[in-house]
């Protein structure tokens, strides 16, 4: 079956080879390359790289290279047809029926190019003529050299019915050229004459990525709506897949590590001019996911601009919203608010580069602004208000697919929150004698004290029920790694408030991921390679751990399971549990002798009971 070029290259743009070559080899993002070890023959040392920009891939040992396309034939062995329906499917695409009328309209497609270059000519000529000295009086005034100006290929389209139509039919070129172009308008009375869409308008030329022009947005000049106008959807342009500017921000972008968003045309031209090359925007819509896809091919963590004002605040928390499901593992978002009553163009006119690059720099992470969006930038007072807050943080956190990344998000988010409404307390609480309460000590620290200390208010750190039942956790996997494919989102939906815990946690995920078939002596390996030696002995020395049988690689699986389950359960009661509240916040108001002794007897029967 043959495939038209164009359907290729939009597959392509669509597929993301980073994203299909991660599915089987764990890639470390090198400047404007990823690496990892070849998925075609065995090394220690990587070779294997991923160029996204130039869309392929090579080994330095083996020699193997080649496109997406290729890699897909390769690794699961299909021809190049199938690869082609494989990738296609998950990108959401049609693959075109290989018919006469097909093959009609793909080389029809081509001389469209030619139409749209032919009007962008056109429309040239106009603003540098006697009708365009309106439209270049206010470029001119938008503080827009004449260098930009031809940079952006802008232009002018006269206030006339049909002075388009007219030019290109001039040229040779026929009505249903420039209506499929979206150039003319056709009533649906087709009794009535066809006339030019944009009239009385500055015109941006809109190109894709190979720099041909596919569209034009127009403003109106003087009073009249809409104040721009974008062209229609055609066979060329679809304007949630394109991004204006994106040719020529691409290359400065993954130079400088960072691409900018901003809001319209204007603001991207006054960007480039004023010195950040870096600036696209999207067509007269919110920000959708396939041009968020199309950022993250170029930096792993684009900076969106919007305008400080209520209505930018808004925008920034629906496009936050709308990220949340497709983050992963070393791709984010950060928000730049601009000062209100700005946009990029004019703070840039007002405080220069300098004003802006200010802006960029403070830019937020995209859990920030989940955060403020839900709180204000306070934690509230009361109970009941702190555990709404807390459901709608984790309904967010939810959101995102990735394990690894929305454990960090659940974690951070529990601690701000608790941290809120603890520094309230501490405030009035300071002197108590029995605060006495310690964070748990750090994994890779000697381990001590287990459950056998002093109770609550004996002297150092207190004993950490949590701590303990999530080393469990940790040990069933690594002893016995069969599990996980049971037992994976629960594990993700966990947040380990230690840092070493959850930094184990979250490396355990990313290695049985890799590699689900790894036993106990292989994950161990692997983990050790990666750097987590000293935590494993650490956690292995414990001796609640030593002492449970059930976590030795020989057990029956049916012990192991219980275990697990049961450990789940009292980690969830810990969440929820009165008891737990008190212990989180010792330091506010002490624990009483009986309520520490009832939480480690439960503890203790979990983690032993008669199973030994």
């Amino acid at each position: 079956m043959a495939f038209s070029d164009q359907f290729l290259e939009e597959l392509r743009g669509r597929s993301g080879l980073a994203d299909v070559v991660g599915r089987r080899v764990k890639l470390t993002r090198k400047g404007r390359e990823h690496s990892g070890l070849c998925p075609f023959h065995k090394e220690k040392t990587p070779s294997f790289t991923v160029n996204e920009e130039k869309g392929f891939y090579h080994c330095f040992g083996c020699g193997e290279h080649g496109s997406v396309f290729d890699f897909v034939m390769q690794t699961e062995g299909l021809t190049f047809p199938e690869a082609v329906e494989k990738l296609a499917g998950e990108a959401g695409l049609e693959i075109p029926q290989d018919t006469p009328e097909e093959r009609e309209r793909q080389e029809q497609r081509k001389t469209l190019y030619d139409v749209t270059e032919a009007a962008t000519r056109f429309f040239q000529s106009q603003l540098y003529g006697t009708n365009g000295k309106q439209a270049l009086d206010y470029l001119k005034r938008r503080g827009l050299a004449d260098e930009t100006i031809k940079r952006f290929r802008l232009g002018f389209a006269p206030d006339g019915r049909t002075v388009l139509k007219e030019a290109l039919a001039r040229e040779g070129i026929d009505d249903g050229r420039m209506i499929a172009t979206g150039l003319i308008i056709q009533p649906e009375d087709n009794s009535r004459n066809s006339y030019d869409r944009f009239r009385g308008r500055v015109i941006f030329p809109i190109t894709d990525t190979r720099d041909r022009v596919i569209a034009f947005g127009g403003r109106i000049l003087g009073d009249g709506e809409p104040k721009y106008l974008n062209s229609p959807e055609t066979s060329l342009f679809h304007k949630g897949h394109v991004l204006y500017g994106q040719k020529t921000a691409s290359g400065p972008a993954r130079k400088a590590g960072l691409i900018l968003v901003t809001e319209g045309y204007t603001d991207v031209i006054a960007l480039h001019q004023a010195g950040f090359e870096n600036a696209v925007a999207p067509l007269g819509t919110a920000l959708t996911e396939d041009q968020m896809k199309i950022l993250w091919k170029i930096v792993p963590e684009p900076v969106l601009c919007f305008d400080g004002d209520a209505a930018g605040q808004k925008a920034a928390a629906r496009a936050a919203v709308r990220a949340l499901p497709l983050l992963a593992s070393g791709y984010g978002l950060r928000f730049a608010l601009l000062p209100t009553g700005e946009d990029p163009d004019s703070l840039i006119k007002t405080g220069g580069a300098e004003a802006m690059s200010g802006v960029i720099n403070a830019a937020l992470p995209l859990s920030e602004v989940l955060w403020r969006m839900e709180t204000g930038g306070r934690v509230p007072k009361t109970p009941e208000q702190r555990a709404a807050l807390q459901k709608r943080l984790k309904d967010h956190a939810l959101e995102i697919t990735d394990s690894t990344l929305r454990s960090h998000f659940l974690a951070l988010f529990n601690d701000r929150l608790w941290s809120g409404a603890k520094s309230r307390k501490d405030a009035n609480v300071r002197g108590n004698s029995r605060a006495n309460w310690q964070p748990s000590m750090a994994l890779g620290e000697a381990p001590g004290g287990g459950l056998t200390g002093g109770g609550p208010t004996g002297g150092g750190a207190s004993p950490d029920a949590r701590r303990l039942a999530q080393q469990v956790l940790l040990a069933i996997i690594i002893s016995h790694p069969d599990i996980f494919d049971h037992v994976e989102e629960t594990l993700g939906n966990f947040s380990f408030a230690e840092g070493g815990l959850d930094q184990l946690r979250q490396e355990l995920i990313s290695v049985l991921l890799n590699d689900a078939d790894l036993e106990s002596d292989g994950v161990k390996d692997v983990l050790a390679q990666r750097g987590y030696a000293e935590s494993l002995n650490v956690l292995f020395r414990d001796p609640m751990i030593q002492a449970n049988r059930i976590l030795r690689a020989d057990a029956p699986a049916e012990k192991y399971q219980t275990l697990w389950d049961e450990n789940v359960a009292l980690l969830k009661t810990l969440e929820t549990a009165p008891e737990v509240e008190k212990i989180r916040h010792a330091g506010d108001d002490g624990i009483a002798e009986e309520d520490w002794e009832r939480q480690r007897a439960l503890l203790e029967q979990a983690m032993h009971g008669d199973r030994n």
